[in-house]
């Protein structure tokens, strides 16, 4: 399974729930990818504590320009974690200068190459997206079975949803007839708030695929990202980390 994590708007947790289900994944003993395709290296920075100089995703795809057959083997670009089967092909500030080169040699398919060639490596690949519908954004979405879209419940996150389904239609239509939306993740959640509330419900009665779960806001995911400890392994018993856990079995279904 290739879950990718997209919507374009910022700071609706991107690069939290992709590296927190995965992490969960990993603690179930499964091997597990996380591609980071954002030039502000979150995810890296989360898992490894740091953004890698060598083998991150901008120098795979800078090599894939140069049609060199000495370039590095796949492999060579997958990091191991500090956690057990949880593993990261880094990214690199690189992406933003490459962007234009790569749009203009038409290489949006070598992501799903990429993941093709390791992919029996693996059993769950996610992938973390920039806050835009850009050549990486794109190139995720080719390369995904599924989409999972985070909303951070208000009217901003609403407009934009519409507009994130009119892209995957575009996409699968186009490139990718196998993606699917696995779900809207709702995340940052007020229970106590009226309007979340309201805009889920709306969501749900426009028949939209709300999943069941809602992660709440909470101060421990900023001190998990500060730890670069995802919550399953800094603090496997808060409230917060057993909602990750039971959206991903929710998924798992």
């Amino acid at each position: 399974m290739r879950r990718v994590v997209f919507n374009e708007k910022g700071g609706v947790g991107k690069s939290s729930i992709a590296c927190n289900l995965a992490a969960i994944s990993a603690s179930r003993g499964k091997r597990t990818l996380v591609v980071d395709l954002d030039p502000q290296c979150n995810s890296t920075q989360y898992l490894l504590g740091e953004v890698p100089e060598t083998n991150t995703i901008a120098q795979y795809m800078e090599q894939t320009l140069a049609f060199s057959l000495r370039g590095n083997k796949p492999e060579a670009y997958v990091h191991a974690t500090p956690f057990e089967n949880l593993f990261l092909i880094p990214s690199s500030f690189e992406l933003l200068t490459l962007e234009h080169k790569l749009e203009s040699r038409h290489k949006i398919y070598k992501l799903r190459d990429l993941l093709d060639k390791i992919g029996d490596d693996f059993d769950e690949v996610y992938i973390d997206t920039a806050p835009a519908l850009n050549f990486y954004t794109r190139s995720a979405l080719i390369a995904a079975n599924s989409c999972l879209i985070p909303f951070d419940c208000d009217a901003f996150s609403r407009q934009a949803l519409y507009s994130i389904l009119q892209v995957i239609d575009e996409i699968r239509e186009d490139h990718n007839d196998a993606l699917e939306i696995e779900g809207i993740v709702v995340n940052q959640f007020q229970p106590m708030a009226r309007l979340p509330t309201q805009l889920i419900e709306e969501l749900i009665a426009e028949e939209h695929p709300v999943l069941p779960v809602y992660l709440n806001q909470s101060v421990k995911m900023r001190e998990s990202h500060h730890a670069c400890k995802p919550l399953i392994n800094f603090a496997p018993s808060h409230k917060l980390t057993k909602q990750f856990v039971e959206l991903y079995d929710c998924l798992e279904r």
